[in-house]
């Protein structure tokens, strides 16, 4: 049975460019959680909005997360147990700090930073000059989250559209390496 993968944008959602859009167009079975309030928006409402959708899902999930969608596949993992496991894996993408004083305002109900053991594989990925999270803070929430390692990628940024990915066969590789699709492993390059 393949799974279900749920692409998870961060703050202002994620544009044309970015790599997780180049996924949702090219692969199929991949679908945008979409959030009502992507500018200010409150944990709560997303974490409902994630819930919903793992659960109406009929096949096992996987969730791809960038920026702040890390954060809330975090607290929702920690709120909701019985439902996260019916997650395969998670790919955690440049996760944002939300208590660092780099991080934008607006958000409610995303700090603390949650620091719980995942119940599911999940491999996370940092950029060594990412603004909104320092390398070592990411390292410290993927050992606290679990996740199998950390994949390094040097000098991208926050891992956007403006890092220039594209559709980032990298990321499909390890979305491959979390769910064993093997769409995925072709367009990685296996």
């Amino acid at each position: 049975m393949t799974v279900r993968v749920l692409i998870l944008p961060g703050l202002l959602d994620s544009g044309p460019d970015h790599w997780q859009s180049h996924w949702e167009q090219r692969f199929s079975g991949l679908k945008r959680v979409k959030q009502t309030d992507w500018q200010t928006p409150s944990c709560d409402d997303w974490v409902q909005r994630l819930h919903e959708k793992v659960t109406a899902s009929p096949r096992p999930v996987a969730l791809v997360a960038h920026s702040l969608a890390c954060t809330l596949i975090a607290r929702w993992a920690h709120e909701h147990p019985e439902a996260a496991k019916q997650v395969r894996g998670a790919l955690l993408v440049a996760p944002s700090d939300t208590e660092a004083d780099s991080y934008p305002s607006g958000t409610r109900g995303f700090t603390p930073m949650p620091l719980n053991k995942l119940p599911f594989e999940s491999i996370t990925v940092a950029s060594t000059d990412d603004p909104f999270v320092a390398l070592e803070r990411a390292q410290a929430f993927s050992e606290a989250w679990g996740s199998k390692r950390l994949e390094t990628l040097d000098n991208a940024g926050h891992i956007n559209a403006d890092s220039g990915l594209g559709y980032w066969p990298q990321g499909v590789g390890l979305l491959f390496e979390l769910t064993g699709d093997p769409q995925f492993k072709t367009a990685a390059g296996h």
